[in-house]
């Protein structure tokens, strides 16, 4: 599982959670394995997601070299053995002085302190790169939730433009047979039926391909459910858009680029201390071979100019902090475009798909019936019944297209913000 704990990543469980709470606008009742609703699949691509278990080995990855951070100067042992296998008096090895001592360095300027920051910065972006990766991922379930939801809406479609055009055929033949048709007309309209087939054939053929990539979210090859279970006409009240793009100043897209700041910032706290110069200490004992006598060596050293020789990382650093703020004022700009862009979709949609279900939709039913009964009295001909009969099915597909659209950018603004609509 990704998640095992909700006490683990707290800080990535909040939206996750936020985000399964506004899942519901779309689930409906699920019936076994023959139906699937948004909530179960956004805990199967939680739990299962190929993806999102990357992260854990990342995780691993920052932790492992935290610890590694967290050290401080080793210790080290050394032996030294002087005036031996020489000429004179320091033939041999009996005027040798042997020297035995411990060696390290002391770390100047907080540098352990720096290294320690620098790793935490590190896990506090990771944090937040897995949170919106998260996001990223079951935004585009969700997304694909929804295509499923306008296919199934399109299949309902074509079998309703079938059965008129079955309708259609039985109608037209029944005219022939009593000479007030042609054959012709009979032809257009077996020709009419055909296509409505095909094009039943065609989303039928799109939603089982569909399915599998809702199933390859979670890791499956193979879907297995037989349809999906939402509504796509039930929306989430909005806030105005500057609440919104508030929730955006806040959201894991943007903590992204914060972080990405405070861990480059880190850096740079780092790179000044390696500027100062750390004290190398060494303390031992010493042995002369020739008197057999002990004495004690202590001796220090310390680097010259180090703060000159470490001036290009310093510069370096600087400027990676600066590049980081400039992306993260520019990710900003292009967060609010993308999320005006998604707001004012979904609102000019729903909008749409009022007017159309409150008044276009029961016109044009109305008005199909009228001329269905003018040309079975005569009064009409063949092609004003297919007008109407397809100016109908177009409009409510439009209706369909509306509403998928406003949900899409429902989702949008959700994964943009990390927080369901209705939070």
């Amino acid at each position: 599982m990704l998640v095992t704990n909700l006490n683990e990543v707290r800080p990535i469980n909040l939206s996750l959670v936020l985000l399964l709470v506004c899942a519901s606008v779309l689930s409906g009742a699920a019936q076994a394995s023959e139906s699937l609703n948004l909530n179960q699949a956004l805990r199967l691509t939680l739990e299962n997601n190929p993806q999102l278990y990357q992260f854990k080995f990342t995780e691993a990855t920052l932790k492992a070299q935290r610890q590694t951070s967290s050290l401080r100067p080793s210790l080290e042992l050394g032996a030294e053995v002087e005036n031996i296998a020489g000429s004179g008096v320091n033939q041999g090895v009996d005027s040798a002085e042997t020297t035995v001592a411990l060696s390290s360095v002391i770390e100047l300027g907080g540098k352990r302190q720096a290294r320690l920051a620098l790793a935490d910065s590190r896990l506090d972006q990771y944090t937040w790169q897995r949170q919106a990766a998260t996001l990223d991922v079951l935004g585009a379930l969700t997304t694909s939730f929804i295509e499923g939801l306008l296919t199934q809406a399109n299949i309902e479609l074509a079998e309703e433009s079938l059965s008129l055009s079955q309708s259609l055929l039985k109608t037209v033949k029944s005219k022939a047979a009593k000479g007030a048709t042609s054959e012709a007309e009979v032809m257009r309209a077996r020709a009419s039926l055909v296509r409505a087939e095909i094009r039943l054939t065609s989303q039928l053929s799109q939603f089982e391909r569909q399915k599998m990539m809702l199933a390859q979210f979670w890791g499956k090859t193979e879907a297995s459910f037989e349809r999906l279970d939402g509504d796509l006409f039930d929306y989430q009240q909005a806030e105005n858009f500057e609440r919104l793009y508030e929730r955006v100043k806040t959201s894991p897209a943007m903590e992204v680029f914060a972080s990405e700041t405070r861990m480059q910032e880190a850096n740079v706290a780092l790179a000044r201390t390696k500027g100062l110069s750390d004290l190398n200490w060494q303390a031992g004992v010493r042995r002369f071979e020739e008197s057999d006598d002990t004495g004690f060596v202590v001796g220090f050293s310390v680097p010259l100019f180090a703060g000159k020789r470490n001036r290009g990382d310093l510069d370096a650093a600087l400027a990676a902090r600066d590049s980081a703020q400039s992306a993260g004022k520019f990710a900003s700009l292009r967060l609010r475009g993308d999320l005006f862009q998604a707001y004012s979709l979904r609102n000019q949609n729903i909008e749409a798909v009022k007017k159309i279900k409150d008044t276009a939709i029961p016109a044009l039913t109305s008005a199909l019936d009228l001329t269905r009964r003018a040309y079975e009295n005569g009064r009409y001909r063949y092609v004003e019944l297919v007008a109407a009969q397809e100016e109908l099915l177009a409009t409510k597909q439009s209706l369909i297209d509306a509403a998928s659209t406003a949900l899409i950018s429902q989702a949008l603004i959700e994964k943009l913000t990390g927080q369901a609509l209705n939070q």
